[in-house]
């Protein structure tokens, strides 16, 4: 009976044992997040492949469903010049079961043009089968802009001092603009000076509803509006690449004069986004740009400023310099353009009073500020020995002298 009774308080602990063990854990544990080195890992090598044009080692990366698609990516990446291509992988979450997705940032640099890379923020789709993940679904996040291979083929066309992507573009249109582009750059140069990369990458989407998608936005922000330029300011030699994304449907209405100055204009923003920050006001940033532009041409204010010259001539002298919400886009034309017109002439008036060498002295002193507050203060002091009350006074002078005459144009 002792016997009989141990082996039953035997049986007895061993079933309580295996009681506990059921309610501890008998499930199978949730397989753990994959690790943000673990995909890195992998998008470094689907990157690599990439580069060295090796087509079986960067679908290895992806599901097969998603093969198509990332074939066709692959081919159209081969009319890109890449000199560089990473993602920076930023956070992994697991979706539920063997799935997960990422948040990365691609970036990618053109061979010959980039000192820094062209960035943009993507979602990853992540599966994973026998302890290994691939990728199935890629997406831009929320308010990134697309990337122009992902909208068809592309074809390139390089200047002297340009490179021209473009998608559903004849060929004749992309070396108009490459030539525009080549003229552009020299231009820029002799009127700014100083140290900058010399050569443009322009992108030219097939229709503004593109154009829209590769800034990020929709095509009623650049509806009208004939090309604009990406990029971070202030950011230094290694801030993300610029890009001037052309509208192909606003520019081409424009003459031979207006695409040429269309593509300096955005030249001169590329050539001075290290010294364009957060202290330059859009009035200095965009007047600069339209003052290379228009320099050397012969176009008087009264034929290059006709909005704001109807103004002043109705007695409509503006009160200040263009505040930074004049420029926005989709809204009144007209107060659009009298912005930029009156950026230009406050530009102009310094070039023409104080000298070209005092303006874009003004210009960097401006940018070097550490901030908004007192910057085109202090440079007005420093560099025109002026103040911000008598240089506004001495610009409305300017305007009533140069636009408020009778016709002569």
């Amino acid at each position: 009976m002792a016997g009989q009774g141990s082996r039953a308080a035997r049986g007895a602990v061993a079933c309580a044992a295996a009681s506990l063990l059921a309610l501890a854990g008998c499930t199978a544990p949730e397989p753990a997040d994959p690790s943000p080195r673990e995909i890195q890992s992998l998008l470094d090598r689907h990157a690599r492949a990439l580069l060295d044009r090796d087509e079986a080692g960067y679908l290895a990366a992806v599901d097969p469903a998603l093969a198509p698609a990332a074939r066709t990516e692959f081919d159209r990446l081969a009319k890109i010049p890449l000199g560089g291509l990473d993602y920076r992988v930023t956070d992994v979450d697991r979706t539920g079961g063997n799935r997960a997705t990422a948040e990365v940032e691609l970036g990618y640099r053109i061979k010959g043009y980039d000192s820094g890379p062209a960035t943009s923020e993507r979602i990853l789709d992540l599966v994973e089968r026998d302890g290994r993940w691939y990728v199935t679904g890629d997406r831009g996040a929320e308010g990134a802009p697309q990337q122009l291979w992902q909208q068809g083929e592309v074809e390139t066309v390089t200047g002297r001092r340009s490179l021209v992507l473009g998608v559903g573009q004849s060929a004749e249109r992309l070396r108009e603009i490459a030539a525009a582009a080549d003229r552009a750059v020299p231009a820029v140069g002799d009127a700014w000076g100083g140290s900058w990369a010399g050569r443009i990458v322009v992108l030219v989407p097939a229709s503004v509803e593109a154009m829209g998608r590769l800034l990020g936005g929709s095509a009623a922000d650049y509806r009208g509006i004939a090309a604009v330029t990406t990029g971070a300011a202030g950011g230094g030699p290694l801030a993300p690449a610029d890009r001037v994304i052309v509208n192909p449907d606003a520019y081409a209405v424009l003459g031979a004069f207006g695409r040429q100055l269309v593509l300096t204009h955005e030249t001169t923003h590329v050539a001075t986004r290290v010294q364009t920050t957060k202290a330059t006001p859009v009035w200095l940033s965009e007047g600069l740009a339209d003052w290379v532009a228009y320099r050397g041409t012969g176009r008087t204010p009264a034929q290059a400023a006709p909005e704001l010259r109807r103004a002043v001539r109705a007695g409509e002298l503006p009160a200040r310099l263009p505040d930074d919400a004049d420029f926005s886009f989709g809204g009144d034309a007209d107060a659009l353009a009298r912005a930029y017109e009156g950026g230009w002439l406050a530009c102009e008036l310094i070039a023409e009073r104080w000298g070209a060498g005092k303006l874009t002295a003004f210009y960097r002193a401006v940018g070097a500020h550490p901030g908004r507050e007192g910057a085109v203060e202090k440079a007005l002091h420093d560099v025109l020995d002026t103040t911000p009350e008598r240089f506004t006074a001495d610009w409305r002078a300017y305007l009533t002298d140069r636009l408020g005459g009778a016709d002569t144009a």
